[in-house]
């Protein structure tokens, strides 16, 4: 359980979200006791971020392709350890001044020792600072020195001819590794193969010298086995054939081809290695005839039956030898039998390259030894070594640690105007806007799933280069409208560093951009709809009119072949009855709508201005409501959480902070464009009529208050006349005058 902080925090509001505030080196020292439920995100993805992959795989400690909380405040912990003041992280500077280091431990000396020998190394013993591109750079820092602590030798660490051209064997051979300077060399497990490789050749290659038998013909063996091996099949065969017509003679034929099949190659050009030919017996089978292997032998087979006599036959059976029986036909392959087993078991070492003379005398002498005491001086660097790996760590957490913080504890780099965060991939223009809020994505189908949830309009987006660079993104648009956003349209994106891609919108995830979009969404779907009427209408009236030309059309061609017109069928009185009260019903209602629509230029003008305008106000009012609560349900979090991060809480996105993500475009303040050659006359009327409504309306208010019969004499014709003309009774005909008490009331104005 995390323990109470008694560390005083700091909290500042942006965009409607709340987060802590990392200022102080107190407030880095004390992360850990930070209520993990106030961090901004719990765990992000090692890779896919604008941030330094290799800074994020040293904070990765268990090595899973995530960064976690504790990961993060154990980088803290140790940034903090190794530096004489934590805060120094906060400049984000690459290059760290060897009096930051703080050694006052004895892992901070080991560091600081470390530190002074990477700038020997590089002939800077007198700087005072060490650049990241100095100690990451590992080539650079050992290419003068044979010895790093790897435990890989490379070939120029040998003193001595005969234990360098060792290790370029054991190289050429069995394989190398390269060395942190860069140069091939091997390490203990590949001199061990190595030397093992040599001993199992040397054991194979020595056999034949302790065992007479298994090269019976010296060097001429290999020649011998290979002819036997080329026809073993085939003489297996011709004495199973004779052994099946000496059990029985019927056999003979068939083992022999029919002549059918002879008369089938003799239509043909013959050659010798025609493989009709090649398939048929050695010789001619007969009961115990022994195998000739000079007269009557099969054409397409003399060739290797000369080579078998010629190789082994004569120089293990005698000379003069022109027939082979099934007993010496065994014998031979007996006495070739170790050969190939022998050879059967030769290890599959690249070792043999170097001869057995070359193996042997690697064997006999004293290399293995002395290769061994190199790797042994080079492994005593280690602690060293790693001790130069630890500086680097120290240079980058100086660098890159404290905008993690700002992207992971809290989202400051996200709400600050002049920062993006790190899952900010770019900038995408389209549709007269640009739109800062874009990230990486693997696959928009599941993606979308989940960000959807963010209340957001999404643009899910295929990005390519020239050169065959392919990336997703999805992009969020936070001001605007939806209108001219669809499957297809193109833009084009900037990226980090600057490289434009082409874009093309592949999926959209509708949600409300605005209020002001919502307003005006129910007139645009109404129009829509009646776009989809008409032409639905239009559609169906072209089909019939088609149908009625062809029908008029058939009714031309068959007009001899017409049949007489059935009678009309008597309407029934039930559907005249319905329809009747179809018809009513129709009626009233239109009847209702035109009394309600009466009632309402019954009213005075202003009023009549007021009603309508709440009309349009009540039918934008469900959508408006919708837009309002979506916006303000705006969060970050599922479209960050779709691409692995653990976003802790609700990021929100209100809608001031929405605009700032998302640039619609406007002129430059103080230019004036050009006269537009092609533009229409602008029309008096438009202003004329806003003018006079506005007249309107205010004099009907005013009469409706009496102020305007306050002020002059209604008595007069244009009064009396204009008055009515706006719905309203004239007044008295003068102010002395007496009123009939038979006479109907004036209507109340």
């Amino acid at each position: 359980m995390q323990s109470k902080s008694q560390h005083r925090w700091q909290f500042s509001r942006s965009g409607g979200f709340d987060q802590v505030r990392l200022e102080s080196a107190e407030d880095l020292k004390h992360l850990g006791e930070l209520d993990q439920k106030l961090w901004a995100a719990l765990a992000c993805p090692v890779k896919g971020l604008e941030f330094d992959e290799r800074t994020l795989a040293m904070i990765d400690g268990d090595g899973d392709g995530r960064v976690r909380a504790p990961e993060v405040i154990a980088a803290v912990k140790w940034a903090a350890e190794h530096l004489k003041d934590v805060a120094v992280i906060k400049s984000g500077s690459p290059t760290l001044a060897l009096a930051q280091i703080n050694d006052a431990t004895a892992s901070g000396k080991a560091l600081l020792a470390a530190a002074k020998q990477i700038l020997r190394d590089l002939g800077k013993a007198d700087a005072k600072e060490l650049a990241l591109e100095e100690v990451s750079d590992t080539a650079r820092i050992f290419a003068q020195t044979n010895f790093n602590g790897d435990g890989v030798v490379p070939a120029d660490a040998a003193g001595e001819d005969s234990t360098r051209q060792l290790i370029l064997d054991a190289i050429a051979t069995t394989g190398g590794v390269t060395d942190r300077s860069g140069k091939p060399g091997i390490d203990a497990s590949k001199l061990d193969a190595f030397f093992s490789a040599c001993a199992d050749f040397n054991a194979w290659a020595s056999k034949p010298e302790s065992d007479a038998s298994v090269r019976p013909l010296g060097d001429a063996t290999q020649a011998a086995h290979d002819a036997w091996k080329a026809v073993a099949a085939k003489v297996d065969d011709y004495f199973a054939r004779c052994r099946l017509a000496a059990f029985d003679t019927r056999a003979v034929t068939a083992v022999n081809r029919k002549e059918e099949e002879y008369l089938a190659i003799a239509a043909k050009d013959l050659t010798i290695s025609v493989q009709e030919i090649a398939g048929f017996p050695l010789a001619r089978i007969e009961a115990q005839k022994p195998l000739p292997l000079t007269d009557g032998v099969n054409p397409a087979w003399a060739g290797a039956l000369g080579a078998l006599r010629t190789a082994a036959v004569e120089p293990l059976l005698g000379k003069g030898k022109n027939t082979l029986t099934i007993d010496e036909w065994s014998a031979l392959g007996a006495k070739l039998a170790p050969f190939g087993a022998w050879s059967a078991a030769k290890p599959a070492s690249a070792v043999e390259k170097l001869g057995l003379a070359r193996v042997r005398e690697i064997l006999a002498g004293k290399g293995k030894d002395a290769v061994a005491a190199l790797i042994a001086k080079d492994k005593e660097l280690e602690p060293q070594v790693q001790a130069i790996a630890q500086v680097e760590r120290l240079v980058r957490y100086q660098r890159d640690l404290y905008r993690l913080l700002c992207n992971f504890v809290n989202f400051s780099d996200f709400y600050d105007p002049d920062e993006l965060a790190t899952f900010q991939v770019g900038t995408l223009y389209l549709d007269a806007r640009s739109c800062d809020l874009c990230v990486r994505v693997d696959d928009a189908g599941k993606h979308g799933a989940l960000a959807g949830f963010s209340k957001s309009y999404l643009a899910y987006c295929d990005c390519t280069r020239p050169s065959g660079e392919k990336m997703q993104i999805a992009a969020a648009f936070t001001d605007g409208d939806s209108d001219f956003l669809m499957v297809g349209r193109n833009g084009v994106f900037y990226d980090r560093k600057g490289r434009d891609w082409d874009a093309t919108i592949t999926k959209v995830i509708e949600n409300p951009i605005s209020i002001r979009q919502a307003f005006w969404a129910p007139y645009k779907k109404l129009v829509r709809m009646i776009e989809e009427l008409v032409a639905k209408r239009a559609a169906a009236a072209e089909a019939s009119s088609d149908a009625k030309l062809a029908q008029a059309a058939s009714a031309t061609a068959n007009a001899d072949q017409t049949k007489p017109a059935e009678a009309p069928k008597k309407v029934d009185v039930g559907t005249v009855a319905a329809i009747s009260v179809a018809i009513a019903g129709i009626g009233a209602l239109i009847t209702t709508v035109i009394g309600y629509v009466a009632g309402l230029f019954t009213l005075p003008f202003w009023q009549l201005s007021l009603a309508l305008i709440g009309i349009l106000l009540l039918i934008s009012a469900p959508s408006m409501l919708i837009a309002w609560l979506k916006l303000r349900q705006r969060n970050l979090g599922p479209i960050l959480d779709a691409n692995g991060w653990a976003v802790n809480g609700r990021v929100k996105m209100n809608v001031p902070f929405g605009r700032s993500m998302t640039s619609v475009a406007k002129l430059p303040p103080g230019s004036t464009p050009a006269p537009d050659p092609f533009s229409e006359k602008p029309s008096p009327w438009p202003g004329i009529l806003k003018v006079a409504f506005v007249v309107c309306f205010l004099y009907s208010f005013a009469n409706s208050q009496g102020w305007v019969y306050a002020a002059t004499k209604p008595q007069s014709w244009f009064h009396q006349t204009f008055h009515f003309s706006l719905g309203e009774a004239p007044q008295a005909a003068s102010d002395g005058a007496t009123t009939d008490a038979s006479a109907p009331a004036s209507p109340t104005k």
